[in-house]
């Protein structure tokens, strides 16, 4: 009885599943092995694919432009995520003192977020524009924002990090939310100031939810690529290579004069090596300093 009611359960289960598994096989399985085949070969999208081997790899090792684009957005995840992380964890710990008004704050941090990238990237290039944008006449300056190589990747990730703090603030709210006042109530009876606090009991009993967070703003960084082509007035690499994302340069490889969709694919299957290598090294780090049980 118990074997069948098992294989009930599983059959249902199983036909629950298949609409999902589904579509991650067309939109997700089928498109990986189609890219990881073209990085593989040459095709201008008129011509049928030639199969050339490792030409796109050795290309691509030898392109300043390439390594250029993984450096830029080396950096830029470097400037990025430990801000956004910082800051929407102060942000969640503000609004967990449920102050009045912390339910409309907590709205108007993610409205950034819902919002499309490109629409962000286009309205923010209007308002750090260095003679009618909005930035600059409330300054009285004229500051070359986006236009100056010095200062246009640090600009992009200022715009990304507002864009997402509110989203990220959220997830740890609710990490803070799940942490029991009592342990909280016994770090005070024991004599722990505020800064004790957040670093011996909160940060710790936060580690699921900074593996997610992080996890997921990697990935997210890694790939940005609307909001800079909204900034830069849809010239990815303006100025001079300095906001040129690798996202950007699968891209403009794909979109070249004549397209040739080998390279641009080699870039995406080299972004996606070490998207799941970055991942599998947070995994391994976080996996046995988790806390998940915090009766």
């Amino acid at each position: 009885m118990a074997t069948k009611q098992a294989r009930r359960e599983a059959t249902a289960a199983w036909v629950m599943l298949t609409p999902s598994l589904i579509g991650v096989g067309i939109f997700l399985i089928v498109p990986l092995i189609f890219v990881i085949a073209l990085s593989f070969m040459h095709w201008n999208l008129i011509s049928d694919p030639t199969w050339i081997g490792l030409a796109n790899y050795r290309r691509l090792a030898g392109s300043a432009k390439f390594w250029n684009s993984l450096t830029v957005t080396g950096l830029f995840t470097a400037i990025a995520i430990p801000t956004s992380i910082v800051c929407g964890l102060l942000i969640a710990l503000g609004l967990n003192r449920k102050l009045p008004g912390s339910g409309l704050i907590q709205l108007i941090y993610v409205l950034p977020w819902v919002c499309a990238p490109l629409t962000l990237g286009v309205v923010w290039s209007w308002m750090l524009s260095p003679r009618e944008g909005l930035v600059n006449a409330v300054l009285g300056t004229h500051f070359r924002f986006i236009s100056d190589p010095s200062m246009a990747l640090v600009t992009v990730a200022f715009v990304y990090v507002w864009q997402n703090v509110g989203y990220i603030s959220l997830f740890f709210l609710a990490g803070l939310q799940n942490i029991p006042s009592s342990v909280l109530e016994a770090a005070k009876l024991d004599g722990a100031g505020p800064i004790r606090m957040v670093w011996s009991m909160i940060l710790p009993l936060l580690r699921p939810t900074m593996f997610f967070v992080l996890v997921t703003q990697m990935i997210a960084s890694f790939q940005v690529f609307d909001l800079v082509y909204g900034l830069t007035g849809g010239s990815p690499g303006y100025p001079k290579g300095s906001t040129d994302v690798i996202a950007a340069n699968i891209y403009q490889n794909a979109n070249a004069t004549p397209p040739n969709m080998g390279p641009a694919s080699a870039a995406a299957v080299i972004l996606l090596i070490f998207i799941v290598s970055i991942t599998l090294l947070q995994q391994r780090y976080f996996s046995s300093r988790m806390t998940y049980d915090m009766t």
